[in-house]
């Protein structure tokens, strides 16, 4: 195609509100043309910020606007895999927030789609991969600087942890950007997940089990380890070493300004994602529309999101039983193979 993208931005909340102010004010080359959500009132209001868009209580009737020429998707999990499979059903790429699905049946009905069509349309939102401390790291790690891996230290903090937060979604929708992150870093795929618990923090809700410590195996022999703690409050904080044979490095510190005065010094911490990760999730959009515009997929694909959702079913098999448990993948389509545009 030549010319401005349209893009269908599928959910208002918070995400999507945030894409659709990315989209208008940051990334060139594409507008938003449609907007959906249930909420009649918030997507009207939504839409009515934007020049010609529509505004849509029906994913499907967005995808299908005209002038779409490629769909985000920023709704809840469970209502992914449908809207991408109508994305698909019309050639369209498409940009899914993390998890492409709930469960890995879902990503693989999604792979099955792609297969038909015979080529990926598919970009899941795991932005670490778009952030500058881990694309450095990765070059890094690639390049044999510290030697072969044998560690991922990682942290994952945030200040306190929305209403709605469950127990479950502290593996499926926190710990699962560390899985994704150390599956791309390392070039890996994760193969067992241990979860060990500390007597939870008196800051959290009683049914939720903050904090936890997730322990990753993956096919080339190094450990990964996760401490998951969403109710820390004092801030939002994401560390990572890798800890390689010769040696180690370290992102996350984020120390950009230190503070002396009156006999102190300090800094502030970042109180949550959408502003430790504002750039990547620049850098995440500008390069899906660069890549949509000549079809093709620009970052993780459905196969990143089939193994992470498999790799979160075992972990939170592991949280419920309390015991080390494998993860089970089916063999990567050669669609998917490493290198394939």
């Amino acid at each position: 195609m030549s010319g401005t993208l349209g893009i269908a931005v599928i959910g208002t909340g918070r995400m999507g509100s945030d894409h659709v102010r990315r989209i208008g004010t940051t990334v060139g080359g594409a507008r938003v043309v449609a907007v959906a959500d249930p909420d009649g009132d918030r997507v009207k209001e939504v839409a009515a910020g934007l020049e010609g868009a529509g505004a849509y209580t029906d994913p499907g009737a967005a995808i299908a606007a005209p002038g779409v020429d490629a769909v985000l998707i920023a709704s809840p999990g469970p209502a992914h895999e449908e809207a991408v499979l109508q994305a698909l059903e019309r050639r369209l790429p498409v940009l899914c927030e993390k998890p492409l699905t709930p469960d890995p049946e879902g990503a693989l009905r999604i792979m099955e789609a792609e297969r038909r069509l015979g080529r990926r349309l598919v970009q899941v939102g795991f932005m670490r991969r778009f952030d500058a401390e881990y694309e450095r790291l990765k070059e890094l790690l690639d390049a044999g600087v510290i030697g072969r891996p044998l560690f991922l230290h990682c942290r994952h903090r945030n200040a306190s942890s929305p209403a709605f937060f469950t127990g479950d979604m502290l593996i499926s929708d926190s710990v699962v950007h560390e899985v994704d992150a150390a599956r791309w870093l390392l070039g890996q795929e994760v193969t067992a997940v241990t979860v060990l618990a500390p007597t939870p923090t008196s800051a959290a809700p009683q049914a939720l089990g903050d904090p936890r410590f997730v322990l990753l195996e993956t096919s080339g022999g190094a450990i990964v380890d996760v401490e998951i703690f969403v109710n820390c409050g004092f801030g939002y904080q994401v560390r990572c070493e890798a800890v390689g044979e010769s040696g180690t490095a370290r992102i996350g510190d984020g120390h950009a300004m230190v503070v002396e005065s009156g006999g102190r010094w300090g800094g502030e911490v970042v109180q949550d994602y959408t502003t430790r990760f504002a750039d990547a999730y620049d850098r995440q959009v500008r390069r899906w529309v660069a890549a949509a515009a000549r079809g093709r997929v620009a970052g993780p694909d459905a196969w990143d999101g089939y193994a992470a959702a498999a790799v979160s079913r075992a972990g939170l098999a592991a949280a419920r039983d309390g015991v080390r448990t494998e993860v089970r993948l089916v063999e990567r389509p050669e669609l998917y193979a490493a290198g394939r545009d």
